[in-house]
């Protein structure tokens, strides 16, 4: 792979922004427990906002649409993004606050996270369609569940309709209509997030599972409609379920990317971001995987999202590595 990804066709992303309102601390609190904490931050994040981010840093051409508030936070946000490269045209500004989440991360790096939508739960059918000409232009449309349900399928829609992929991060989890898996091209969960929309913790293969169990989680999601699936097995890698692929229907295991993990808030959002950036620039779904394999595992060396963000040059380091 080249030292740079080059810049093909545009990403989209569609939904949420929020502030981060991130405390650090030696271990996550028990129900009803306080502890100390040794660090306080506010940083830019949001789900979509963190995706379109990651992507732009790894070459993307990108577009988020969303909205904030009248407030610092959403200033900052709209700042951040543009500093990264996103075209932040169709981001809204609105007088309900800007969304937030507060976020408390363990000495291991790992989180819990409250969100609170604000100007996200104003996000609706018409901000998309105000966004048209944007869409209209689109090769990746990025959704997730941070916004409203009318407001992901408006968008699907004009993804489906421009002749996008549509690649849906299902998450925060939430159950989707049928009309939404439909106009689905790559779902992307993580293997909680896959077993519940298959219905029961059968439907979810350990990471250790042989390829014909994971071959029967392909068929069930083929049986829904989506017919191109990314399984992120944390710290275990990921395992793409391809219906479609050229060379025929299969698994492909993803090796996991070993580094010494700061902050693993965002990494997710890094790995979609990757993702979409190599769809966008043609390639099949295992190899985006791969290239986001990286790219997540290298956002989690540095505290907070979007400033943790590699550059492509620093994934292409570490795949010739």
């Amino acid at each position: 792979m080249n030292a740079a990804v080059e810049k093909a066709g545009r990403i989209v992303v569609v939904g949420s922004l929020n502030a981060d309102l991130t405390i650090y601390c030696e271990r996550l609190p028990l129900p009803g427990e306080t502890v100390h904490g040794n660090g306080f931050a506010v940083n830019p994040g949001g789900k979509s906002a963190n995706q379109a981010v990651a992507a732009s840093r790894l070459g993307g051409i990108v577009s988020l649409v969303g909205a904030v508030g009248e407030d610092p936070n959403g200033a900052m946000l709209r700042s951040s993004a543009a500093r990264a490269g996103v075209d932040v045209g169709c981001v809204r500004t609105v007088s309900e606050p800007t969304g937030v989440a507060v976020i408390a991360v363990d000495a291991g790096g790992e989180n819990n996270i409250i969100i609170s939508a604000g100007a996200n739960g104003t996000l609706s059918p018409a901000d998309v369609a105000e966004a048209s000409g944007v869409l209209e232009q689109a090769s990746v449309v990025c959704l997730c569940l941070e916004v409203g349900m009318e407001t992901v399928l408006a968008a699907a829609k004009a993804g489906h309709d421009a002749g996008a992929t549509v690649l849906l991060n299902l998450s925060p989890y939430g159950e989707v209509p049928e009309e939404l898996t439909v106009l689905t091209d790559v779902l992307l969960v993580n293997a909680h997030e896959a077993a519940l929309f298959l219905g029961g913790d059968s439907a979810a293969p350990g990471p250790g599972a042989p390829d014909s169990e994971w071959d029967r989680v392909r068929l069930r999601f083929a049986e829904r409609g989506i017919r191109q699936v990314l399984v992120t097995l944390g710290s275990q890698g990921s395992v793409v379920l391809d219906s479609v692929a050229p060379e025929g229907s299969r698994v492909v295991r993803i090796a996991p990317t070993t580094v010494k993990a700061v902050d693993t808030t965002g990494a997710g959002d890094a790995f979609t971001g990757a993702v979409a950036v190599r769809l966008a620039a043609g390639d099949a779904l295992a190899g985006a995987a791969a290239f986001a394999s990286v790219a997540a595992a290298l956002a989690t060396t540095r505290k907070g999202t979007q400033a943790a963000y590699p550059e492509a040059a620093d994934v292409a380091r570490l795949l010739r590595a």
